[in-house]
C-alpha cells in the first residue's frame, strides 16, 4: 500500500516520476487567470488565522460544508469565531475523499506549512494553532506566499471602470512578482436591468472623462478604459458569459437597442442578444487591436438559489454547470471576426465537460499559422479544475489538437494557497505522459521532445503566448 501524498503522488511510473521532479516541479508560475484581491498583493495583508487565508471567500469548502449538514453560520456566518469555523471544516474534511477538496487541502498545508498531518477532528487543534503561529511570522504575507510557490506573474480579473491603483502601487513599490491587470467588461453588456446599466454607464463616464449618451459614446469610453489598462501591462480580456452571442444585427439597431435601455425601457430577449453579439465584436476587435487574448468562460449557471443569493449575494457557491448548445454561435462569432482579419488570440473554457470535443476540433477551424496555438482550448475550468476534468481535457486536445502547444494551467482561485493547482495539474499531465511512454505509445528515444513538452506546457507556452 503507498503511503498517501508521498513525493511520488499521482505519479504512477518511473518515466512519469522523471518528468515531474526534473522538469515539471521546476518551473516558475504563471497564473495567467486569477481572482487575488489586488490590495491584498498591494499591502502585503497578513491574515490573522489559517480560517482567514483558507476558508474566506472559498465557496468550494462551503458547497461541501453545507453538504456534510454544516449551519451556514459555520460557513459565511459573522457570529462565529474562526476556531469554530475551522474545527467545522475539519469535521467535514474526512467526508470529502475522492473530492478534490481532500488533496488540495493535504497539498496546501504540506507545500506552504510543511505539515504531512491528516486533517480530521483529532488533528484540527494542533493543525490550526500550528499554522497560525506560522502566519504570525513576515514570512508568510500574501507577497511572501507567491514567493513561496516560485510565482512569477499573476493576471487579475478587474472592471474597467477599476482604477488598477493597487496595480499601480505593487509595480511602483518594487515587487519582483508582475501583478498584471484582465479586463472583465461584463458589466458592459449587462443590459438586463435597465436601472443597473445606467448606473453603469454613469461610473464609466466618470471614470473615462467621456460624457455618454449614445452607443458610439460608450464604445469611445471603452476604448479609453482599454488603452488605460494596456499602459497598465494589461494582455488578456476575460468574458464570463452563459453562452456565445452571434445574433445578425444593423448597427442602427444595436444604436437603438442602446438608447431604449440607456432611457430606463427594458428590453426583449431579441433585444439582448442583439445587444451581447455587438458588444462582443467590438471587444473581440478592441484585444486585436492591442495584440490582447480573449478568454471565454462559459457554460455556468449562476445564483441558483435565490434565496440565498439576496441572503449573500453572487460567488458564495450556489453556482452549476449549465446545458446550452452553444458549438454554432461560437463558430459564428469567431468567424465573424476572422473574416474581418480581426480575431485575436484566444482562449476557450467550457464548463460542461460534454463540449469537450467541441472545443477541440473548434480549435483548428480558426488556426492561421500567425502564432502556435492561436486558438486554445483552456485548462478544465471551475467544476473541472480536478484530476478527472484535467485528464478529459488533455485527453480531447491531444487526440484533436496538439497538446505540446497547450498555455497549460490557472487558479481562476481568489486564495494566496491555490497555487498548488499548478502543481497538481503537472503531476496529472507527467502522468498522462509518462504512462504514454511506458506503454510505447511515445517513443522512447523522443525523451527528449517529451521532456521539453513538459516545460512548455507547465511555463514557456504561456510565457511566449502572452508576452509576458
Amino acid at each position: 500500500m503507498k503511503k498517501f501524498m508521498d513525493e511520488n503522488f499521482l505519479l504512477k511510473t518511473e518515466t512519469a516520476q522523471e518528468l515531474y521532479h526534473n522538469h515539471a516541479a521546476k518551473m516558475p508560475i504563471i497564473d495567467y487567470h486569477c481572482h487575488l484581491i489586488p490590495k491584498m498583493v498591494a499591502d502585503d495583508y497578513r491574515f490573522r488565522s489559517i480560517t482567514d487565508l483558507w476558508l474566506g471567500g472559498d465557496h468550494y469548502k462551503w458547497r461541501a460544508m453545507r453538504s456534510n449538514g454544516v449551519d451556514e453560520r459555520y460557513c459565511t456566518g459573522k457570529d462565529t469565531s474562526d476556531w469554530e469555523k475551522f474545527e467545522k471544516w475539519a469535521e467535514t474534511v474526512p467526508y470529502t475523499f475522492r473530492n478534490p477538496l481532500y488533496h488540495w487541502t493535504h497539498l496546501e498545508l504540506k507545500t506552504a506549512f510543511g505539515i504531512d498531518k491528516i486533517l480530521n477532528p483529532d488533528t484540527a487543534r494542533e493543525i490550526f494553532d500550528e499554522c497560525n503561529e506560522k502566519l504570525a511570522t513576515p514570512e508568510y504575507s500574501a507577497r511572501n506566499l507567491m514567493r513561496r510557490y516560485h510565482v512569477e506573474t499573476v493576471c487579475t480579473t478587474d472592471d474597467p471602470v477599476d482604477s488598477l491603483e493597487h496595480h499601480i502601487a505593487t509595480r511602483e513599490s518594487g515587487f519582483e512578482i508582475k501583478m498584471l491587470p484582465t479586463w472583465r467588461p461584463d458589466k458592459a453588456m449587462a443590459v438586463e436591468v435597465p436601472a443597473n446599466f445606467r448606473a453603469y454607464m454613469e461610473k464609466l463616464s466618470e471614470v473615462s472623462g467621456t460624457p455618454i449618451s449614445s452607443f458610439d459614446d460608450m464604445v469611445a469610453a471603452l476604448e479609453k478604459r482599454h488603452d488605460f489598462f494596456a499602459r497598465q501591462g494589461c494582455k488578456l480580456s476575460d468574458h464570463g458569459i452563459e453562452e456565445f452571442y452571434a445574433e445578425d444585427y444593423t448597427d442602427a439597431e444595436i444604436k437603438a437597442i442602446f438608447n431604449k435601455v440607456y432611457g430606463g425601457k427594458e428590453l426583449t430577449r431579441e433585444e439582448i442578444l442583439k445587444f451581447k453579439s455587438a458588444m462582443l465584436v467590438v471587444f473581440g476587435e478592441m484585444d486585436h487591436a492591442t495584440g490582447w487574448t480573449q478568454q471565454f468562460h462559459y457554460g455556468a449557471i449562476r445564483d441558483n438559489n435565490s434565496k440565498m443569493f439576496k441572503l449573500l449575494g453572487p460567488d458564495t457557491g450556489f453556482d452549476s454547470i449549465g446545458e446550452f448548445n452553444t458549438a454554432k454561435a461560437m463558430s459564428k462569432y469567431l468567424d465573424r471576426l476572422n473574416a474581418e482579419g480581426r480575431l485575436a488570440k484566444t482562449i476557450l473554457y467550457n464548463l460542461n465537460p460534454c463540449a469537450n470535443e467541441v472545443i477541440a476540433t473548434m480549435l483548428g477551424n480558426f488556426q492561421d499559422g500567425s502564432v502556435p496555438g492561436k486558438i486554445q482550448f483552456g485548462s478544465g475550468w471551475w467544476f473541472l479544475d480536478q484530476k478527472d476534468g484535467m485528464e478529459k481535457q488533455m485527453n480531447a486536445l491531444s487526440l484533436l489538437g496538439l497538446l505540446s502547444r497547450f498555455v497549460g494551467m490557472l487558479t481562476d482561485s481568489r486564495s494566496f494557497l491555490s497555487y498548488p493547482r499548478h502543481e497538481y495539474f503537472r503531476r496529472t499531465l507527467c502522468n498522462l505522459l509518462g504512462t504514454d511512454v511506458e506503454n510505447g505509445e511515445i517513443p522512447s528515444q523522443e525523451m527528449g521532445r517529451v521532456r521539453q513538452m513538459v516545460e512548455d506546457i507547465c511555463y514557456n507556452n504561456a510565457k511566449r503566448f502572452f508576452n509576458f
